[in-house]
């Protein structure tokens, strides 16, 4: 199992970079870079690439909406030169109200956009020249205003010709495309006692059509990270987290975070939480998130409690175990973790 944790959007980005460099020291594998509508994610992922030396960097998330396809191509590929081959390309749909709201670009096709956007990059990648008819015709063609396009194919020599593809992913019909198409699976608010119940059947669907030669899927999951006699009382720190994606993220009936909470059987706490949220009461939606909904999705307590989080993970299906430590000294917490994988 591997070791990750994820560059927030909210923040300054230059002392974040500089405190991933000393979690790599401390053992950390590989760096996600969220992305939102604050700072985008390709010029921190730069920057990290220069100030570390080890960890892959991936993007956690790039829609698929606001960027071509060849433009997500060629940031991945100048990623992985300047890095020297240890870019992750994190993708995904996003939401309608990130998309339309902050792009301005309609929110359709969501599972086409991502299935094409895949399969147009590791054509890139390999150097094809690309003619393609599509949700994106490369080149434009004469019928939707085209006029000197032609098939073209990248200019630079990727480092390397298979950069590996993650999905975010929640809902049964992208999650069943992931496990069809992607390298690896990012989904939210992972619960691993849960994880089954809600994902096994699309996870075998889209295992069943992949091709073998992806090799098994790869999984990104894990939350907050704190050890000691009193570091359960860190969990709470989910909570904020919790509602803002339950309750706000989305409106009813278009928000998949709502979706999982009920798939997970947290029906009433998410209707709840969505109502305060909605109706401006954060500390009131914050408050309603079950106890167990924070635990779970944590791993904070005792050193064997974490240990047992940890194994939680892993037979869950995780294979890169993406934590956020918390506390005074987070590369001892990486440290202590990384000698426990």
């Amino acid at each position: 199992m591997e070791l990750a944790t994820t560059l927030q959007y909210a923040g300054d980005p230059r002392r974040a970079a500089e405190e991933v460099a000393a979690l790599e020291t401390a053992g950390l594998d590989a760096i996600w870079v969220a992305e939102a509508y604050g700072f985008d994610s390709p010029t921190i992922m730069g920057f990290l690439a220069a100030r570390t030396e080890r960890a892959k960097i991936g993007s956690a998330i790039l829609n698929v909406y606001s960027r071509t396809p060849a433009l997500i191509a060629q940031t991945a590929a100048g990623l992985d030169a300047l890095s020297g081959g240890r870019a992750l390309l994190g993708l995904g749909a996003s939401g309608p109200q990130v998309v339309e709201g902050w792009h301005g670009k309609p929110y359709d096709k969501p599972l086409g956009r991502t299935r094409e956007t895949i399969d147009l990059c590791r054509r890139i990648w390999r150097r094809e020249v690309i003619d393609h008819r599509g949700i994106t015709d490369m080149p434009l063609p004469k019928g939707k205003g085209g006029r000197l396009g032609k098939p073209l194919k990248i200019l630079t020599q990727p480092v390397r010709p298979e950069i590996p593809v993650y999905v975010a992913a929640l809902g049964p019909a992208n999650v069943r495309l992931t496990a069809e198409v992607a390298d690896g699976w990012l989904p939210t608010l992972f619960i691993p006692e849960k994880a089954a119940e809600v994902w096994a059947a699309p996870l075998a669907e889209g295992t069943a059509r992949r091709d073998p030669a992806l090799g098994p899927l790869e999984t990104v999951a894990g939350g907050l990270l704190a050890i000691g006699e009193d570091a359960a009382a860190v969990r709470e720190l989910a909570r904020p987290v919790i509602a803002l994606y339950v309750g706000g993220m989305g409106a009813k009936g278009k928000n998949f975070y709502h979706d999982l909470a009920v798939a997970y059987g947290y029906e009433e706490a998410a209707h709840t939480i969505q109502e305060l949220y909605l109706a401006g009461k954060k500390r009131e939606a914050e408050a309603a998130v079950p106890d167990e909904f924070c635990e779970l999705m944590s791993l904070c307590g005792p050193e064997g409690y974490v240990r047992d989080r940890i194994a939680a993970f892993r037979e869950a299906g995780v294979t890169m175990l993406n934590v956020h430590p918390v506390g005074p000294e987070p590369a001892k917490l990486i440290e202590s973790v990384r000698n426990w994988l």
